[in-house]
């Protein structure tokens, strides 16, 4: 049987043959993609204010693309709004860590 399913290989033939495995998976299921909360820890406030100004405009430039008809890949703006996420949390914490040691 050369369909894929239950009874088939899980990947179609194109991945299979290319030897790229990685080519089938979604985007966002990447590391390379997704932003590491240490490595966000390590910038200062304003840095982390600017990187939110940039998933900020990223986000709405997504949006805008959606709406257009333009996007192809959905998963971005997914991405983008859990970074935009990441990147407010770091900051309340770094806040609330100067309040408590003021």
């Amino acid at each position: 049987m050369s369909g894929w399913g239950l009874n088939g290989p899980l990947l179609p033939p194109l991945h299979r043959e290319s030897g790229d495995v990685s080519d089938g998976l979604p985007v966002m299921l990447t590391k390379e993609n997704g932003m590491n909360a240490n490595e966000l820890r390590d910038k200062t406030p304003d840095q982390l204010r600017e990187e939110l100004v940039n998933l900020k405009k990223e986000s709405f430039n997504l949006r805008f693309q959606q709406a257009t008809g333009q996007l192809e890949n959905t998963s971005g703006i997914r991405a983008a709004r859990r970074n935009a996420a990441k990147v407010k949390t770091i900051l309340n914490e770094k806040a609330a860590a100067a309040a408590k040691e003021a």
